[in-house]
């Protein structure tokens, strides 16, 4: 699974989990092999913030390591995590040609799923093609539907060949800064979730930022489930059909516009056998 976003860092809890082939420029926004997040918010945090790797945060939602008596446990148990940097050392600056970049590099690096924990107001038609060019050659993308609390959906996560994911609480109700919008698809909790801080930390976090790698985490699961059973992978289509089929409707009744088609559920997707193994 690719994570684009700001980068790796190396941490008890998840260090095993990374993949990072060598003569590939990882980090696509300074062109350079090493995607080691050393943005201003790791390198230089505010005075009254600690230290906070963005990249480590949504990577240990999907993969922090299980049963090894230590923080948190991931979504996932197993496979690896691609780090794609999109964010400027100098700045932390992201654009959606970075994006871009990075979402073409996962697809020839053999990503199957793309979390994509980033979105701006700005649609961009170059974004778009590699989006859609990464679906048709059977990669799913899962991204963040962002934190402003209005109506619209940011791009990349509004594009149609993402899934859109926002984020509730732990009573299943809408966070008060998760966008709405027709885009959306599903939700997970993303209030104080716990992940993984620099320098072996530990702390939560609050975002959509976090509720798109736990949907990413369950869509790679059945991808992997499904390959071992039928020995292909499923398509894009079938993953969508699995994961809004298997979704907990929350809200009004159907699909809506808060809640899209509800809250992802594991438990389900790895058992049902109408949407997700028929």
């Amino acid at each position: 699974m690719a994570v684009v976003d700001t980068g790796y860092l190396l941490h008890q809890d998840l260090s095993s989990r990374w993949y990072l082939p060598g003569g590939v420029n990882l980090d696509v926004a300074d062109n350079d092999s090493d995607p080691t997040d050393d943005t201003p918010s790791v390198t230089d945090p505010s005075p009254n913030q600690s230290s906070f790797s963005h990249g480590l945060a949504v990577a240990s939602v999907i993969g922090a390591e299980t049963n090894n008596l230590r923080g948190m446990a991931g979504v996932t148990w197993e496979g690896q995590l691609l780090p794609l940097k999109v964010a400027r050392s100098s700045d932390g600056k992201i654009t959606t040609s970075f994006i871009k970049l990075a979402v073409d590099l996962a697809v020839s690096l053999g990503a199957r799923v793309v979390n994509i924990s980033i979105g701006g107001q700005a649609f961009d038609p170059s974004l778009e093609d590699s989006l859609r060019n990464a679906r048709l050659q059977g990669v799913v993308l899962v991204a963040a539907a962002g934190n402003q609390g209005q109506d619209g959906i940011l791009y990349p996560a509004s594009s149609p060949a993402v899934i859109a994911v926002g984020s509730v609480n732990n009573n299943k109700t809408k966070s008060d800064f998760s966008n709405c919008g027709p885009e959306l698809d599903l939700v997970a909790p993303g209030n104080g979730v716990t992940v993984l801080m620099p320098q072996d930390g530990y702390g939560s976090a609050s975002g959509t930022s976090f509720a798109s790698p736990m949907v990413a985490g369950v869509a790679a699961l059945y991808m992997s489930r499904y390959n071992a059973l039928r020995n292909s992978w499923p398509t894009p289509d079938q993953v969508y059909a699995c994961l809004t089929g298997t979704a907990e409707d929350l809200g009004p009744p159907g699909p809506d516009t808060g809640y899209g088609f509800g809250l992802v559920r594991a438990d389900r997707v790895m058992t049902d056998t109408t949407y997700c193994f028929p």
